[in-house]
């Protein structure tokens, strides 16, 4: 990780208080942790190398799939996050709030859908893997805007991909490399695509 921005923002975020309970010696290592609802905490490297290739500016507009980490947050001058399981999304909305984070505005919901009444964004960072990268999500992207997405056609066996918004239809994509995460669970996680899709609930 080369960006000193990314790199103050990790520094910044108490990463402890995002972990279960009993599990705040380890919240610094550099590992995925348990959460509730059998979902994870990314390790460190992973979001701080997710964020870096968001390329995340101070007034930039993003949306974060997953509201288990508030580094993307902190990096980003206006943020919407989507949490799909209601306890998640009030544990969020209370974490935010109990550290003074005012950018932030969550929302329980399917973000395979994304935020369109909120877009364009000039990030979008997904912290869950399907088997395709939803399209909505591509739609909501400004042009120039960054989405990072892990998918593949395996459970928690992703490629993480950083897609650029050329032009109108137009797309860059970039590999970063595989990695593994829970499953992306929503309208259009790609099931529908893919009948023998891994499937269970993330």
């Amino acid at each position: 990780m080369r960006d000193p921005y990314v790199l103050d923002a990790m520094r910044a975020v108490p990463r402890d208080r995002f972990v279960e309970r009993g599990l705040e010696e380890f919240a610094y290592k550099d590992s995925a942790l348990p959460i509730a609802e059998q979902q994870t905490i990314s390790q460190p490297f992973i979001v701080a190398m997710m964020t870096e290739a968001a390329e995340l500016e101070p007034d930039d507009r993003a949306l974060e799939i997953g509201a288990g980490s508030a580094t993307p947050q902190r990096s980003a001058g206006e943020v919407y996050t989507i949490e799909r399981f209601p306890s998640l999304a009030a544990e969020a909305r209370r974490r935010f709030s109990e550290l003074g984070y005012s950018n932030i505005e969550v929302r329980r919901g399917d973000g395979t859908l994304g935020w369109p009444d909120a877009a364009p964004f000039d990030a979008i960072l997904v912290a869950a893997g399907g088997p395709d990268i939803p399209q909505p999500l591509k739609d909501q992207l400004a042009v120039g805007g960054r989405l990072v997405n892990p998918a593949g056609a395996q459970e928690r066996r992703q490629t993480l991909l950083k897609i650029t918004r050329v032009d109108g239809d137009e797309f860059e994509e970039d590999d970063l490399g595989p990695v593994m995460f829970v499953p992306l669970v929503g309208e259009l996680d790609g099931e529908r695509e893919h009948p023998a899709r891994w499937g269970a609930p993330a």
